[in-house]
């Protein structure tokens, strides 16, 4: 069925998902703006079926269903990047007082737990919508013979093992040791005690694979669908992240050369409003965020992110929260060659607050300019960032997060909800190509294929060196005219993304707020630990701001001695960090869900054992 069939069917019928006990809606096929209740005759049959998986894909961020608001976002913002040296909790000091006390490793609080619940929460609805879509999927199938055709039954229960493997890897980033829950069970208190968890989920994955099409076509033409490709890809993400360099170097080699992803032509498009940016070569596995669609709050659009943009001083309005560090601004800057200063100065975390558009001479990787907000640098298209446009700097830094933000030109923002402004249709990477990419050079580093990491590496770079932060145009004549007075260029230059220049092996362009340079690694890596060095440099770099940071770190072995060394640092400019717990082993997982162990507890006993430490 084809996407707009999909859409007509949902709005005449309205379903409602029983196993969640609300009504979902996304975009392009998961855009159903669906409300009401039908009776259990109407939901068994093939549409409620599609619409019970639509649910199963909703999960893949916060929702008003089973949990908060933030704790649950796709990208991870909470877990994945404030507690590493990527970004702060931003903001205030008030609000979101829990999101200060993760940030700081204070994870046993009653604050923090009730956060980790809503984790927690978003995965396991996640894991009971896609059991539910396979359980549906079988009376369906034994009811009424010939309404699902044997390979949209394939397709459906593909879709359905691979979003049930992504929840549960979900909770395994997070937890490790966490239950494992399948169509077939009635119990919701299953033990986590003995649960191989990766070789679960590598099962389901296998399966996913032998289901789902074999022309990698998404089922029904509809973006956003999981695809054969997709499960493999995120197989080799999982053999990664389990150690198994060998079998991710196998399965990852075979999505690289076999596979249907290419990177973005340009970095800017990675993250972007633009419909033809959208669902392009790159994406894997993204929430299908949607604006403007008839769902009445704004539910649809990329709600996980919606603290996630430039305070009242801007056009956004609010609320300034996942703000980069200055660890990671100072991490941009380049040598003569555009290669991270950071491999061979040992002062690269010294700049600090006069890392401003236009004042600081030291070149940066354009990345940095699509990554975060900065002062007296174009924000997109919106007019230049300035100090009014963050919430409480003295408290929080000076910068901004960037990806999340649509483009002006876009039309891409919601018309409903509370501040629509901060809500849009910006698509949440969970895994994309670069980031998988990454993954297998990790492998080829590992195998000690270093040519092959090398080749890798400079493909991200590449990319990367196609387009810098243009001018753009403000968002109002009072904002255009700011643009313009402080960079008189501007008035003739209104592109918002514009081509760097290669000379050699290095990318270059020179703006009045940024000399930008970016170069490839023209020599051979001289031994493994260099390889190693330069992939995870560039890991950072690609990914900054995705929530992937912490979770690389603390795989890597890296996080105790990087989060101390952020912490010594970061403290005298963030003076709230000085109170940070000191990051010790029992922070390698985080506590499970206080609640979550007593809804575990049979007679005396608590089916769910706590992580070790907490």
């Amino acid at each position: 069925m084809n996407t707009q069939a999909l859409k007509r069917l949902f709005r005449g019928t309205a379903v409602v998902i029983v196993a969640a006990g609300v009504t979902y809606a996304c975009k392009d096929f998961l855009n159903i703006p669906a409300q009401g209740t039908l009776d259990q005759s109407v939901l068994t049959s093939k549409s409620g079926v599609e619409a019970t998986l639509v649910a199963a894909y909703r999960s893949l961020d916060c929702s008003s269903s089973s949990a908060g608001s933030w704790g649950c976002a796709a990208s991870n913002w909470v877990w994945g990047s404030v507690p590493s040296d990527d970004a702060v909790k931003g903001s205030n000091a008030g609000d979101q007082q829990p999101i200060n006390e993760i940030e700081t490793y204070f994870w046993s609080t009653g604050t923090s737990s009730d956060y980790l619940n809503q984790k927690w929460s978003q995965v396991y609805e996640g894991v009971v919508r896609t059991n539910a879509t396979l359980r549906l999927l079988d009376k369906v199938l034994a009811e009424k013979p010939g309404e699902i055709s044997t390979t949209e039954a394939n397709g459906i229960r593909g879709e359905a093992i691979f979003l049930r493997a992504h929840y549960h890897f979900e909770a395994f980033r997070m937890w490790q040791n966490v239950p494992y829950y399948r169509a077939g069970d009635a119990d919701f208190r299953k033990t986590n005690v003995g649960v191989n968890a990766v070789a679960e989920i590598l099962a389901d994955l296998d399966s996913a694979i032998a289901l789902l099409s074999p022309t990698g076509i998404p089922r029904g033409g509809d973006k956003g669908r999981a695809t054969i490709w997709a499960a493999r890809a995120y197989k080799g993400r999982v053999q990664v992240y389990n150690g198994d360099y060998a079998g991710a170097l196998t399965t990852l080699r075979d999505v690289q050369t076999n596979g249907p992803y290419t990177l973005q032509p340009s970095f800017d498009q990675v993250w972007s409003g633009f419909a033809a940016a959208q669902n392009g070569p790159e994406t894997i596995l993204a929430f299908q965020a949607s604006a403007k669609d008839g769902e009445p709050s704004g539910w649809n659009s990329n709600w996980g992110e919606r603290l996630n943009f430039p305070h009242s001083g801007s056009y956004f309005g609010c609320c300034g929260f996942h703000q980069a560090s200055y660890n990671l601004v100072n991490f941009y800057a380049v040598d003569a060659a555009g290669l991270p200063l950071a491999l061979t100065d040992p002062n690269w975390n010294s700049l600090d607050t006069s890392f401003t558009g236009g004042i600081l001479t030291r070149p940066v990787d354009p990345r940095l300019d699509w990554t975060v907000g900065r002062d007296r640098v174009p924000y997109k298209d919106w007019g230049l960032h300035n100090r009014s446009w963050i919430r409480d700097a003295a408290y929080s830094g000076p910068y901004s997060p960037k990806k999340n933000a649509h483009e002006n030109a876009a039309d891409a923002e919601n018309n409903v909800g509370w501040v629509p402004s901060q809500t849009n249709n910006v698509n949440i990477h969970i895994f994309r190509y670069a980031d998988m990419l990454l993954l297998l050079a990790e492998a080829e580093v590992e195998a000690g294929v270093l040519e092959n990491a090398r080749t890798i590496v400079n493909q991200i770079r590449a990319r990367a060196g196609q387009v810098a932060q243009g001018c753009g145009k403000g968002v109002n004549p009072a904002a255009d005219t700011d643009l313009k007075t402080t960079y008189p260029a501007c008035a003739t230059d209104e592109r918002l993304a514009v081509p760097l220049v290669l000379a050699g092996s290095i990318y270059s362009l020179s703006e009045p707020w940024a000399e930008y340079r970016i170069g490839l690694y023209t020599t051979p890596f001289p031994d493994q630990a260099s390889a190693r060095r330069a992939v995870k440099y560039e890991r950072r770099l690609e990914l900054a701001m995705e929530g992937q940071r912490f979770f690389d770190l603390r795989r890597w072995g890296d996080a105790d001695t990087v989060v101390a060394n952020y912490i010594a640092v970061e403290s005298a400019r963030i003076p709230y960090l000085t109170s940070a717990a000191a990051y010790a082993a029992r922070h390698r997982l985080y506590p499970i869900p206080t609640l979550q162990i007593e809804l575990s507890r049979v007679g005396t006993e608590d089916r769910l054992v706590q992580n070790p430490g907490w």
